[in-house]
């Protein structure tokens, strides 16, 4: 089956997926040393909600302009771009300044060194997260139709992977030298941009379309705004609001657990920190298994919609069990592993759906604005909203409220987009939406 593969989709698949993997191993570093950070700078639980919510919007709008720059300069030259900038904010973190002067902002102290770490960690987000649009176009225009799916699923094994990886970093460092030191793993990203450079070429679609573009009315200057609007037209409204609202509650899901994890089995499950970062690495490593059975059911035994519900109402069953159910280290890891298989391996199919049902010319765009947007705002309002909840409700009622039922209202809500055969090419798919 996989013989028919030609070579050059399966080396830009490859390249993709080391760079997506080298991105999330840099955005997780932050969550593995937000503990340590949180003591160092004396923070409240409701600070850290802020400063996570601010950096995330940052984040949010940063990459969906990236995203605009994405559909206008090319999926090659961005990519290395952002892969630059991305691993410079990362390794900024750890220069941050121990100052103790403190602004009050809102009722909440910050020092100056942890709003620089804001503003850091924003562009960081912005800039590192745009990696997921980007490869995201470029292993979807550059894959077989019949196997489209599964690559980009298996694409979002970089998520969990970089996690692993960055808990492979983060055991030994933060025990032994701190988080400041954490953050020079980022330096490891840059080398990679040479891989980029001379083994990855653009894409085809890309190219066409961008001819397509310069032989009309200079269609190319397009501003960011009017490829936004686009995605608001009449024969999209429905598709990119549906997701978008899907994708924010899930994220808020998300967020709400992913970001306070580590400090969750720290000071509430009572684990040392290296204990609890190889707790988080290993369960996302386990959960890869989800998101290969996500890609491999959603392409060739059911729809890609359907695969996504299924996988995202089993994910919010097994966060329950893994709060209220579990108790020794075996088990727990255990369970997050599941959990992880269903609940973060929704990705792997879900992405596929999102990323074949834009247009090339606004693709990135559609990616950025419905998929990484709502992901962003996600991850700002969801950990916040948990923060207050942990105070007044504590911590396995809180996830309860802001993780389990979120995830299954988003699951719900993709039942209201018709199900894509799969399999199609591209523009197939466009004409079967269009004439919708």
């Amino acid at each position: 089956m996989f013989t028919k593969i030609p070579r050059y989709p399966v080396q830009a698949f490859c390249i993709c997926l080391f760079a997506y993997i080298f991105s999330q191993c840099d955005l997780a570093l932050f969550s593995y040393a937000l503990p340590e950070i949180r003591s160092e700078y004396n923070l409240d639980l409701k600070v850290m909600g802020w400063v996570i919510s601010i950096s995330y919007t940052i984040g949010a709008f940063t990459q969906v302009y990236m995203g605009t720059l994405v559909d206008s300069y090319g999926r090659k030259k961005m990519l290395s771009i952002m892969i630059f900038f991305s691993s410079l904010f990362i390794t900024l973190h750890a220069f941050v300044p121990r100052a103790n002067e403190y602004i009050i902002i809102g009722g909440y102290s910050f020092t100056l060194g942890i709003l620089l770490m804001i503003l850091l960690r924003g562009l960081a987000i912005g800039t590192g997260g745009s990696l997921y649009p980007i490869t995201g176009a470029i292993v979807t225009e550059e894959a077989p139709a019949k196997f489209r799916g599964l690559f980009a699923g298996i694409l979002q094994t970089g998520y969990p992977l970089g996690w692993f990886l960055a808990a492979i970093f983060a055991a030994p460092l933060l025990e032994k030298y701190g988080w400041r030191a954490l953050f020079l793993v980022g330096l490891i990203s840059i080398p990679y941009i040479f891989v980029v450079k001379f083994y990855l070429r653009e894409t085809n679609r890309f190219i066409i379309q961008d001819d397509q573009k310069s032989s009309k009315i200079l269609e190319n200057n397009l501003s960011a705004f009017s490829k936004i609007k686009i995605l608001l037209n009449t024969s999209m409204r429905k598709r990119s609001l549906t997701i978008f609202f899907a994708q924010y509650l899930f994220v808020i899901a998300y967020g709400s657990s992913a970001m306070f994890f580590p400090t969750y089995f720290s000071e509430h499950r009572g684990l040392q920190i290296g204990d609890s970062a190889l707790l988080v690495g290993f369960g996302n490593a386990i959960g890869v298994l989800g998101y290969l059975l996500a890609a491999y059911v959603g392409e060739f035994l059911l729809t890609r919609r359907t695969t996504v519900v299924i996988w995202t109402i089993l994910g919010s069953i097994s966060f329950i069990y893994l709060i209220w159910f579990t108790e020794n280290y075996f088990d727990t890891l255990l369970a997050f592993g599941i959990m992880s298989m269903f609940f973060y391996g929704t990705a792997a199919v879900k992405f596929a759906f999102i990323a074949e049902i834009f247009p090339t010319k606004i693709r990135a765009t559609g990616l950025s604005v419905c998929s990484s947007l709502a992901v962003n705002l996600g991850i700002a309002s969801g950990p916040l909203m948990l923060t207050y909840g942990i105070n007044w409700l504590g911590w396995n009622i809180a996830f309860t409220y802001f993780v389990a039922i979120p995830l299954i209202i988003a699951g719900l809500m993709y039942l209201v987009l018709e199900p894509l055969p799969s399999g199609l090419e591209l523009e197939e798919i466009q004409e079967k939406l269009n004439f919708e």
